[in-house]
């Protein structure tokens, strides 16, 4: 016996993009960001590090891939609308942001306005 399934869906990919790229209306998310910590916490590290010195950690970010809605850029600045109707500032300094595919934000967009069904 033979089978196949047949799917509407369509995976895509987020493109890292550059700030000066980033224009309004697109969807962004972002991806990761950059946190600073002093020297001061690796104290036991083998490493010696000058006191004032921060250490750069890249991690992943508390909302990566909630789809934002560019309303402004001013770099190092885009200023964001978020499904919600808040506005963000996501700073490209600290901030990895993507573009996301203009039909799945958008979908994803709608589902996450929309209040969700009672249950029953």
């Amino acid at each position: 016996m033979k089978t196949a399934t047949t799917t509407d869906l369509q995976t895509t990919v987020a493109a890292r993009i550059a700030g000066e790229d980033i224009a309004c209306g697109d969807f962004v998310a972002v991806l990761n960001e950059i946190v600073e910590l002093p020297s001061c916490l690796w104290h036991d590290c083998a490493v010696a590090l000058a006191p004032d010195e921060l250490v750069r950690i890249r991690r992943m970010a508390d909302d990566a891939g909630q789809p934002h809605k560019v309303i402004g850029v001013c770099l190092p600045f885009v200023y964001v609308e978020t499904h919600s109707g808040n506005v963000v500032t996501l700073d490209t300094r600290q901030r990895q942001v993507v573009r996301l595919d203009r039909a799945c934000a958008r979908r994803v967009w709608k589902k996450l306005k929309s209040p969700p069904r009672p249950a029953g």
